[in-house]
């Protein structure tokens, strides 16, 4: 498992965002490993934006930023593992062109079980700001009787290792690369990940096969071009380090997976990631339309522009990022043909057998969500509620506070299982309960915004933002919103 914090003011695509202080400019993120016979171990890695850190002089003419992380590992109430050290930058002797960040990377060994990751980093040269602070939970779970694959770990570059540090494994040297945000100016896909116990559970002599793949994050779709597979021997670790050039990879949202299969190609374990892509020099592929014959279909039907438009744009909460950007292009246009072809093909991919009724079956989805979360200059299905509804349906749970005390009128939905994540909660806030416009403002879903500090955007409605952080959940006044965020009903 890997998660990705991204502690800075600037949105980048949907990458989980935090607002930390009004400076500091970190990028953390976390991959889980085990060692067959030993503890597991998780490995975090940060950097840190140098232009968002404030340098001191230590000695004439020369400077140093310098921050604090505090890490601890916790199970209730009882702490496994502790680490508090101070993160240094390199010495520069001109702090007006800043162009660089700093890295750390840390490793603690742990027994299997589930740990509340909790950080804390401050700039010491900054006293003003107030320490950035979040909590994440964490899985630990590697059998010594199942083969199971560790986390996933992006990789900025590698080496054969000439002198063994905390960045080797395997004989090798890896700088993880912390973001899984892929701008275009990156052509090249590397991944790290470990396959443990195969020899132990399939044979000595056995052979598996390894596949792994780019998948669409919406539509779950293998990606043409981006699949591959090879056999391997089975062995106490396999180790898995592999590059995928995705110079034509559109931007959009994406999975890799990994799976281990064997000989009769039953699936045997899995792992996947997710990670974005912007490369917006690739276009929509009009191969998806040209000659799609359309006569005889339900679309053929639809007739009328305005209402053909309508259906497409109402798409979006389905649609890839290329989709997206395709569709609001179309319906610009009075290509009735086009339209029709772009909307057949588009519920042709979701449902070969039964595309009409996949979209009919949405549309009743389109119609509840106008009804319900329509507001003032917005239909249902565009308002970030009518949006999370139609992309991941209703939730377990509502719980709507709309009149407390302190707060601005918030709602936290509760999915107990969304696709293969488990326990996920979004957490919608409005300003003005009259618009019924509940903006998303944090949520735990993969690719969804992530900000810890939400409470924080809720009771800033009467406590000043600069003191929220010294104050716990139950010291608002009438505050509800970690008990049903923890405890929904």
């Amino acid at each position: 498992m890997k998660k990705i914090f991204i502690l800075c003011l600037a949105i980048m695509l949907a990458l989980p965002v935090i607002s930390a202080n009004k400076n500091l400019r970190a990028f953390l993120s976390y991959a889980t490993f085990n060692v067959p016979g030993g503890k597991s171990t998780i490995e975090t890695y940060l950097t840190v934006d140098g232009r968002s850190v404030i340098f001191k002089e230590i000695a004439p003419g020369n400077f140093q930023a310098s921050l604090e992380i505090t890490i601890l590992f916790k199970q209730a109430d009882t702490i496994s593992s502790f680490a508090k050290y101070e993160l240094l930058s390199q010495v520069i002797t001109d702090t007006s062109t800043i162009n660089f960040g700093f890295v750390d990377f840390q490793r603690y060994a742990l027994s299997d079980g589930e740990y509340q990751l909790d950080i804390q980093i401050a700039d010491l040269n900054n006293t003003t700001a107030t320490p950035f602070k979040t909590l994440e939970t964490i899985q630990l779970h590697y059998p010594s009787d199942q083969i199971t694959f560790s986390g996933i770990q992006f990789v900025d570059t590698y080496k054969k290792s000439e002198n063994p540090s905390v960045i080797t494994k395997n004989g090798l040297d890896i700088i993880p690369l912390v973001f899984n945000f892929y701008p275009e100016s990156k052509s090249t896909l590397t991944f790290y990940t470990e396959l443990y116990n195969s020899s132990k559970v399939l044979g000595p002599d056995a052979m598996f096969l390894l596949s792994y793949y780019i998948q669409s994050f919406e539509t779950k779709s293998k990606m043409q071009d981006y699949f591959f597979a090879k056999r391997l021997d089975a062995k106490d670790v396999n180790v898995i380090l592999n590059n995928i050039d995705i110079k034509n990879l559109p931007s959009g949202n994406y999975q890799l997976v990994i799976e281990a299969r064997d000989r009769e190609n039953k699936l045997i374990c899995s792992n996947e990631i997710f990670l974005q892509r912007s490369n917006p020099t690739i276009q929509f592929n009009m191969k998806d339309l040209a000659g799609l014959n359309i006569e005889n279909t339900f679309t053929s039907r639809i007739t009328k522009l305005d209402s053909l438009r309508e259906s497409i744009r109402c798409l979006s909460p389905l649609s890839t990022e290329i989709e997206r950007d395709y569709a609001n292009n179309l319906t610009k246009t009075d290509d009735l043909k086009t339209m029709q072809q772009y909307f057949y093909n588009f519920w042709f991919k979701r449902n070969n057998i039964d595309p009409e009724t996949a979209w009919k079956t949405y549309a009743f989805e389109v119609a509840k969500a106008n009804h319900s979360f329509k507001t003032q200059t917005k239909k249902g299905y565009e308002s970030d509620r009518g949006r999370v509804y139609l992309q991941y349906g209703a939730p377990d749970q509502i719980s709507d506070q709309h009149n407390e005390p302190a707060a601005y009128p918030y709602e936290i939905w509760h999915y107990y299982i969304l696709g293969n994540q488990r326990d996920k909660r979004f957490v919608f806030r409005t300003k003005d309960a009259v618009t019924n416009d509940f903006v998303l403002i944090h949520s735990t879903a993969i690719g969804e915004l992530s900000n810890p500090m939400w409470q924080q955007d809720i009771y800033s409605r009467v406590i000043p933002i600069m003191d929220i952080d010294q104050l716990t959940p139950d010291q608002y006044w009438g505050g509800k919103a970690m008990d049903f965020y923890k405890n929904p009903h």
